[in-house]
């Protein structure tokens, strides 16, 4: 049985309390005074937090309300019926119209779809080639040339990865920046788990430096979640998911990252 369905199974052999609804009902009534409980007590950073969870929460429930009040809108009819015939384009135009609703569920639906491709941080830094690579000059010691390079941030490289030759080798990846493992948070259960990394999705600044593997702020990785006993929409246990990397892995010498849901 996958982790944290006790909860379910105990439901499904023994059922629910016969006051369920009513503390339910209860516990939703004392939302609201919790929310202003908390927005009085807090302080510092946390306060900050709250303040914006709160601002976008209001921001999307007065736009909800305003769709639900665009809905029924309708354009004015005509107030005097015109004495001479009209052409049939025309006669359209005094029928009630709802262009407003329909912009508004447009909208909508749009932004449902950019939220399904979000990111936790959207614009990051790049990262130039003269901060990424390091020269490296080879040869004898009369006509050496430069045209070797020294990957300076932290890199993934897979289980089965082999170097190439050293005289056909053009990136170095060294040995002490590579991981394997990362510590992934998922942002509604709000646990933090180490998880393999499976491959780079994306590197934001350079595709070269998705090939290479690079690992630094805001990269799109892909770790291993079979541990968690997440699911699919068929049911079947997911293997694999993204997660963006969300601090500079070479200063704090470990990788942190959350989950993409």
């Amino acid at each position: 049985m996958p982790q944290n369905e006790y909860i379910e199974r105990h439901r499904k052999l023994h059922g629910k309390r016969l006051d369920h609804e009513e503390r339910t009902r209860k516990k939703a009534a004392r939302e609201g005074h919790k929310q202003s409980e908390n927005a009085q007590n807090l302080r510092g950073l946390r306060a900050k937090l709250y303040a914006k969870q709160r601002h976008s929460q209001k921001i999307q429930m007065r736009k909800t309300i305003k769709q639900h009040e665009e809905r029924n809108v309708k354009g004015a009819p005509a107030e005097n019926e015109p004495s001479n015939p009209i052409p049939s384009y025309l006669l359209d135009r005094a029928n009630p119209t709802s262009a407003k609703a329909l912009s508004s569920q447009i909208k909508s639906k749009r932004a449902e779809k950019a939220a399904r491709f979000s990111v936790p941080i959207p614009k990051v830094k790049g990262i130039s080639e003269e901060e990424l690579f390091k020269v490296v000059k080879t040869g004898k010691k009369v006509h050496k040339k430069g045209w070797k390079r020294v990957v300076t941030k932290p890199t993934f490289v897979g289980p089965d990865f082999t170097r190439r030759p050293v005289k056909y080798e053009r990136f170095i990846r060294p040995m002490g920046l590579r991981y394997k493992k990362a510590n992934v948070t998922h942002p509604t259960l709000n646990v933090t788990v180490q998880l393999p990394i499976l491959g780079v999705k994306k590197n934001p600044s350079n595709p070269l430096y998705t090939q290479l593997g690079v690992l630094s702020k805001g990269t799109i990785i892909e770790v291993n979640v079979s541990d968690l006993g997440m699911v699919t929409a068929s049911g079947k246990i997911a293997w694999g998911r993204y997660a963006q990397i969300t601090n500079n892995p070479e200063n704090d010498g470990c990788l942190n990252a959350v989950l993409l849901v």
